[in-house]
């Protein structure tokens, strides 16, 4: 099966600032990985969204307002996090573009898509549109029931509140527990509500949770729920900010760790849509991706030099993470109690 790679330079156009963390460079850094290492398998020239397709996310002041450039503070922006940049409006257009160009594929990566945290009448967490959404609403168009997989350190609290109520729509998140980072949602009380209740899934971790905690959770929970709901498709958001190395979070996966959980996604997925994501150190994300990418297309590539790199930094940071194993015993506990009417994990 061949995995579309969506790109264009105009992803560089969205360009929050100088100093912004969110550094578009992470995307052509990794899409010159990809072709350093000759995996490149079906490339395909990302193209701007529709704006007819913005209203599945947004409503028509907040499009408006994002095009026109007009009361912008009303809606989120002029903040560090979300400033008021040039070509606002169209630069967007194509990261949300290419995720729904991924929609016309049964496997396909948009390194720029995974922008989880916009909402419907506002701009969070560096993100304009929600393309995830729109992606997934795009979706269920053609199939009954689809899987998202949010593996971000952030929870994808845009994602979740758009199908908090759809019971079509599995909502997994693992994410840093919002007791100790943005956006301070994500509890594993969130199940969602209506038909929708039991179909929302919050797995909140620790700061300095590790490798093996990370994906212990991931089999015990994701993998699970994930056959019995069964989807025709799954989107995963791949954001690599779960890295120790990463500056805006606190959990302390490795590279050997985060391909495990990817290979594990692989093993259940008929088809499968993966977007970018958070990631803030410039020399792990093009790593990271490039070695999912890698993964869609059961190509090996040896990085075992760096895995033990890691493996050795990362015994510094592990001994601050002495109740993370607890923690996860916690959130898998009520997490069980919270849906034992609807799943069984």
């Amino acid at each position: 099966m061949k995995t579309a790679f969506l790109y264009t330079e105009n992803f560089m156009k969205y360009d929050l600032g100088e100093n912004h963390p969110l550094n578009p460079v992470r995307l052509k850094k990794t899409y010159d990985m990809i072709k350093k290492y000759n995996i490149l398998d079906f490339y395909v020239e990302a193209k701007p969204v529709s704006k007819d397709d913005l209203y599945l996310a947004h409503s028509k002041g907040y499009i408006e307002a994002v095009k026109t450039g007009e009361n912008l503070e009303m809606y989120g922006f002029g903040t560090p996090d979300n400033p008021i940049f040039e070509n606002i409006f169209e630069s967007s257009l194509y990261y949300v573009g290419a995720s729904v160009q991924c929609s016309g594929y049964s496997r396909a990566f948009n390194v720029s898509g995974g922008l989880h945290h916009a909402k419907r009448n506002r701009a969070s967490g560096f993100c304009v549109f929600n393309d995830c959404v729109i992606l997934i609403k795009k979706l269920l168009e053609k199939y009954r029931r689809v899987a998202y997989i949010d593996i971000d350190a952030h929870h994808g609290d845009g994602v979740q509140e758009a199908f908090y109520s759809n019971p079509r729509v599995l909502f997994i998140s693992m994410h840093e527990s919002g007791k100790f980072l943005f956006p301070g949602t994500g509890d594993t009380s969130e199940i969602g509500i209506k038909d929708g209740r039991g179909t929302t899934i919050n797995i909140p971790l620790a700061p300095f949770t590790t490798d093996d905690i990370y994906l212990d959770m991931f089999k015990k929970i994701v993998l699970p729920l994930t056959k019995d709901f069964d989807p025709e498709i799954i989107v995963t958001q791949l954001g690599i900010d779960t890295h120790y190395l990463d500056p805006l979070s606190s959990l302390c996966l490795t590279l050997k760790g985060y391909v495990d959980v990817i290979r594990e996604m692989k093993d259940i997925s008929k088809r499968w849509i993966a977007l970018g994501g958070g990631g803030y150190n410039i020399e792990t994300v093009p790593r990271a991706w490039t070695l999912a990418y890698s993964i869609m297309r059961d190509i090996y590539l040896d990085f075992d030099e760096i895995y033990e790199e890691e493996s050795a930094e990362v015994k510094t940071y592990q001994s601050l993470g002495a109740n993370a194993k607890y923690f996860a015993d916690v959130t898998y506990k009520n997490l069980k109690g919270e849906i034992s009417e609807y799943f069984s994990i």
